[in-house]
């Protein structure tokens, strides 16, 4: 089965990116206007973000979406067969001044939203770091799928570590230098998150990113993706934290929902919409869990 499937993935990579846009292309009529592959979860979010702009806007910001979407599963097949200088030229960063602090003997901790593309993130981090650069997945079900998609994401000699195993061997890394991107921006169980508001509606966060930060004092590195054009982007480190010591989880966790909603509102449609970030109601079992310095948003049960 995996010979199988990835000898059709392998030639359909081969295909120019120019015919691989109009499959993606035809792949995104499917899912938008006749599937409606979780629309309803899209625009839900879209409209809770924005409620302040017009109906077509945020349907224009859904359809992008949507296009983002695809592309991004288009273009990680095609890594399959991407030659390094072809990577290099459609994904650029400069990360000079963090490799500074690597070869200073510092531990680095990168900070991420599921901004498209993702899976460029970590190719492109683990590149050009110049220590063990560490990244965090999870398993696909399907053996053969997973296997194909660990092998793509461990081109560039990422050390992968499957989300089930990663607290325990984190633990182990904390003792080595590291560097390390996490993106903490998905639903989390609401007895175990902290609660801030998100776009002015509760919403819980990891708290494991914020709460290594504060402990182990990494240089908290926060980086976006910017899509220049369709199919090159460039990862930025928009902010550098290397006074850990000054902040706490909760603060850490306060910045980096900053952080969030900055990026979006900067490019809405490259951001991850299909997950119902909103899917829990605050309550006052969670009132101890609140850590804005702002009361709870609206919270009422959401339909979508």
């Amino acid at each position: 089965m995996y010979y199988l499937l990835f000898g059709f993935l392998y030639l359909f990579s081969l295909l120019p990116f120019f015919i691989l846009y109009l499959v993606s292309d035809f792949v995104y009529v499917l899912l938008y206007y006749i599937i409606g592959y979780r629309r309803k979860v899209v625009e839900g979010n879209i409209a809770l973000a924005f409620p302040e702009k017009s109906v077509s806007e945020r349907t224009r910001i859904a359809k992008q979406f949507y296009k983002n979407f695809v592309d991004t599963f288009i273009e990680t097949i095609k890594l399959i067969s991407l030659s390094d200088a072809e990577f290099d030229r459609r994904c650029k960063g400069d990360f000079s001044q963090v490799n500074a602090i690597a070869e200073n003997g510092g531990n680095v901790l990168f900070l991420a939203i599921h901004q498209f593309n993702w899976e460029y993130v970590n190719l492109f981090l683990g590149r050009n770091m110049k220590i063990p650069f560490l990244g965090v997945y999870a398993k696909i079900e399907n053996k053969a799928v997973n296997k194909i998609f660990y092998d793509i994401r461990a081109k560039y000699g990422s050390i992968l570590i499957a989300n089930t195993a990663f607290q325990r061997q984190i633990v182990e890394w904390l003792r080595k230098q590291y560097a390390i991107c996490l993106a903490a921006d998905q639903a989390t169980a609401p007895e175990k998150g902290y609660w801030l508001n998100l776009f002015g509606r509760p919403a819980p966060f990891v708290t494991g990113p914020h709460k290594t930060s504060a402990k182990s004092k990494p240089a908290v590195v926060y980086i976006k993706m910017v899509k220049l054009k369709r199919g090159f982007y460039e990862l930025i480190p928009c902010e550098l934290v290397t006074n850990a010591d000054e902040y706490t989880p909760e603060t850490f966790a306060l910045k980096y929902r900053d952080y969030i909603e900055a990026l979006i509102r900067e490019q809405p449609a490259n951001y991850l919409w299909s997950h119902r970030r909103w899917k829990h109601t605050f309550s006052e079992a969670n009132e101890k869990q609140w850590v804005d310095k702002e009361p709870p948003g609206k919270h009422e049960k959401l339909s979508f």
